[in-house]
């Protein structure tokens, strides 16, 4: 398995121009967060009954999603890991209470279109293909590279 460092350059590779960057800073977590809307936006079914109303945010199938995610992360970086689980958590809780007050599969979907079309033309600006054409686990490593941005700032080590 390549390094977290591996996996930031490689994916840096591709996202060079300013205004990419730009277009990511928005529309990777956008993506993130409706990705996870989407999860939440799943009926819970049998297989979630067992846990309590309070919990509810975290035991369906988003909280599935963040936790395979998240072994992903772990195995890259312990620091990255805390911190994209926080975000996660954030932003499983914020799903769940939007989809108690609207249609959240239908925001979801809208905003995941709008944020990929800005993706594209994102990619088209840098003249670059997106990083998970190559491999798909690019998808998981878009949110860690801002991340690092901000850890780096932080003077927090995450490698």
């Amino acid at each position: 398995m390549k390094s977290i460092d591996q996996w930031l350059a490689e994916y840096g590779e591709s996202h060079q121009n300013k205004i990419n960057k730009i277009i990511h800073w928005i529309c990777v977590p956008t993506i993130m967060f409706t990705v996870i809307g989407f999860f939440v936006s799943i009926p819970r079914g049998e297989f979630f009954r067992w846990a309590p109303p309070e919990v509810a945010f975290l035991a369906n199938w988003a909280g599935v999603f963040v936790i395979l995610a998240g072994i992903f992360y772990l195995l890259l970086s312990i620091p990255l890991f805390v911190g994209m689980m926080l975000i996660a958590l954030a932003m499983l809780v914020a799903a769940h209470a939007l989809s108690q007050v609207t249609k959240l599969w239908l925001l979801c979907l809208v905003l995941f279109v709008v944020a990929w079309i800005f993706q594209f033309i994102g990619h088209k600006i840098e003249g670059k293909k997106p990083s998970f054409f190559q491999d798909i686990l690019f998808l998981l490593v878009g949110p860690a590279w801002l991340l690092s941005f901000i850890y780096r700032r932080l003077g927090i080590r995450y490698s």
